[in-house]
């Protein structure tokens, strides 16, 4: 029986390469020499399912699009902008054709390491758990309540990334030209968390995204109207508990000392101006007073201090079991994570989550075995 395309997958698809359906049926009606021409009508009927695409059609769509055949059969959801599960940070200059596009890099990296991860058993068991939000509980509690049930000492969190992926979720940074977008996450019912994050963006505001996402995941299973404060408040405990912070900071904050608090909390300078100011520690006037003196010295758009990057372990443990298991190339491995070669490179290593191994690879046919 001929393979069926998933209109899902192919909206995915399409939305990753951010092409149009006119642009998408342009490109096809090219590659088949434009008899008969592929139409946007057409391109539109296959996305909503009304006309079943299979066999040279399903094959031209893969091969205008660049993804094997098997990611546009494969069964599933694809979450997108509006969904409960799905959550960003980002700026309001990033375009919707953007935002699909980002929100379609988030499916994929969950839908390449749901791959990988169930079939090499290298991830921890789920740790993440709802806490809903209140009059009573605030987002302040929610923070505590998850450093107190993850272990985490007092003091800064040394690692987010590394804490997020020990309690079971996935971290997976993407380059992209824009800055735009900081990071979107889904958490979707019996799947792993999932946080795609923008490697461009400096290690202290990673942090904070991260803080901020995992904020979403634990306290908004449902959308509210206040949910972007209240993920913010959760970051802000979770990464600078008042308790802990509070003897650290004085009336009469300046930058040498944010500089200091930086190195020590991981977090930007506004971040730790902005928290000072929310535990009433200096004043509306210290507070407008050092934002204009961050903003003049430039250290709005680049901080000194850049903090060490924080790179995730899980999918570097992944590709190397999945290798070994399998006995398996860089080819295969790519295969598996629906890319080409090419692409695989592109979208993990320029990340830096493609470790030693999997590069020799490339040079060899096989891994050698311990």
């Amino acid at each position: 029986m001929d393979q069926l395309l998933n209109p899902s997958m192919l909206v995915l698809a399409r939305d990753s390469r951010e092409l149009t359906q006119s642009k998408l049926a342009g490109l096809m009606t090219v590659r088949t020499d434009g008899s008969p021409p592929v139409t946007q009508g057409y391109v539109s009927k296959a996305e909503s399912g009304a006309v079943a695409v299979t066999g040279e059609r399903l094959a031209l769509f893969a091969d205008v699009l660049g993804y094997p055949e098997e990611l546009l059969v494969l069964p599933g959801d694809v979450y997108g902008f509006g969904t409960a599960c799905i959550h960003h940070r980002k700026r309001q200059s990033l375009s919707a054709p953007a935002v699909r596009r980002v929100h379609a890099y988030l499916n994929l990296a969950r839908i390449q390491m749901r791959r990988l991860l169930v079939s090499t058993g290298v991830q921890p068991a789920n740790a993440y758990f709802r806490f809903p939000l209140s009059a009573v509980d605030t987002a302040r509690d929610a923070a505590a309540e998850v450093r107190r049930r993850w272990g985490v000492p007092d003091g800064p969190v040394e690692s987010v990334v590394a804490l997020l992926e020990a309690a079971g979720g996935v971290v997976v940074p993407r380059e992209t030209p824009s800055r735009a977008w900081d990071a979107v996450s889904q958490w979707p019912e019996g799947e792993a968390p999932v946080f795609l994050l923008n490697a461009a963006t400096p290690t202290d505001r990673q942090r904070f995204t991260l803080a901020h996402e995992l904020g979403h995941m634990i306290c908004h299973p449902h959308p509210v109207p206040e949910q972007e404060q209240q993920a913010d408040e959760f970051a802000a405990e979770f990464l600078m508990p008042a308790s802990q912070i509070l003897d650290e900071m004085s009336s009469g904050l300046n930058i040498e000392q944010l500089g200091q608090l930086k190195q020590r909390w991981k977090v930007s300078m506004a971040a730790l101006v902005r928290r000072a100011h929310d535990l009433a520690v200096i004043s509306d006037w210290r507070y407008r007073s050092l934002n204009v003196e961050l903003s003049s010295l430039g250290y709005r758009t680049d901080e000194p201090g850049p903090l060490k990057p924080e790179k995730p372990g899980l999918p570097s443990r992944a590709f190397r079991a999945w290798i070994t298991q399998q006995g398996a190339g860089v080819d295969d491995l790519a295969a598996r994570t629906l890319l080409t070669a090419a692409e695989f490179h592109e979208v993990f290593q320029s990340a830096g989550l493609e470790d030693q191994l999997v590069r020799d690879d490339c040079h060899h046919e096989g891994v050698e075995r311990d």
